[in-house]
């Protein structure tokens, strides 16, 4: 259960969420209807079997939305509709216009969907009550929205924002990769994305490479910054970060993973509250980190 990539959301911290669970179970995942292209709600982040709204360790209180949608594949779409085309052709002797056309592809979509297969979704997300952030499973900003609009129509109010740092994060990545001081804690990676400062520039992709090399020192020389950078924190857990302030591509290390080998657990859902305090922990170290070194704004209270 591990996440792989986070985008993050502030929200003002001591924010009274005593009605969540509640406020979940209200907006619960209902099976998509026969008609329906796609139905998405809460559901139990444990999976199928279980009703628990939220799993909760400490401050951090884990949450996912959950959906299923039809698949209905165009090419499917387009044999139908192509084969009535015919059809027509040959009882009229001419082929419907643009808008015919459209409303006969509406029809065959509606005729197709109770046969479709259903595709099930579902997107993790959790809530640090203590410091104050979203943090959600997807590198896509729009996924990401999406659950915290789902969220707030839950709870019919949730002041949830995108981060934003004070100072340019790709000034701030550039100069870790020209050599200034890394958070404490934090060392380079071996990858990075290096961009032309001008729009529509050229742009320069590095992998397993030393980022303190002379090579990649030319590129900044060249007037090339960084727009994405591996890190890695305290040997414990290694990612990506983007100017977007996206975190990608998040692995947890030998030396966060050997707590839970060490650790004796009673059962499967032990051992995913295990997992939950182990990520919750190192996500929330990692936020902090951010929040400093990145100069991220303060959310108003």
């Amino acid at each position: 259960m591990f996440f792989r990539s986070i985008t993050f959301f502030r929200f003002p911290a001591g924010l009274d969420l005593a009605g969540l669970d509640a406020a979940l179970r209200s907006c619960w995942l209902k099976p998509v209807g026969h008609l329906e292209l796609a139905s998405s709600g809460f559901v139990s982040p444990l999976g199928r079997g279980y009703d628990d709204a939220t799993v909760r360790c400490g401050d951090a209180v884990w949450l996912t939305v959950g959906g299923e949608e039809k698949v209905l594949p165009p090419a499917a779409i387009d044999k139908v509709l192509n084969e009535r085309l015919e059809a027509l052709y040959a009882q009229h002797g001419r082929r419907p216009g643009g808008r015919a056309r459209a409303q006969l592809r509406e029809t065959i979509v509606h005729e197709l969907l109770p046969r479709a297969m259903v595709k099930p979704t579902r997107l993790d997300a959790y809530l640090d009550l203590r410091c104050g952030f979203l943090a959600v499973d997807s590198g896509s900003r729009r996924a990401a929205e999406e659950l915290v609009s789902t969220l707030r129509g839950a709870l019919g109010h949730f002041p949830a924002l995108p981060l934003n740092a004070e100072v340019a994060p790709r000034s701030i990545l550039t100069g870790w990769v020209a050599g200034e001081p890394l958070p404490a804690g934090w060392t380079l990676g071996e990858d990075c994305n290096l961009q032309d400062a001008a729009d529509g520039g050229s742009a320069v992709k590095c992998y397993r490479i030393d980022l303190l090399s002379d090579e990649v020192a030319e590129h900044l020389r060249a007037g090339r910054q960084a727009t994405r950078l591996a890190l890695v924190q305290a040997d414990r857990v290694a990612f990506d970060l983007d100017e977007s302030l996206v975190v990608r591509k998040l692995r947890f290390l030998d030396g966060a993973l050997d707590v839970l080998a060490d650790a004796e657990q009673d059962g499967l859902r032990a051992e995913i509250d295990a997992r939950f305090a182990l990520m919750s922990g190192e996500v929330r170290g990692l936020f902090l980190t951010m929040q400093t070194a990145l100069k991220l704004s303060a959310m108003e209270p």
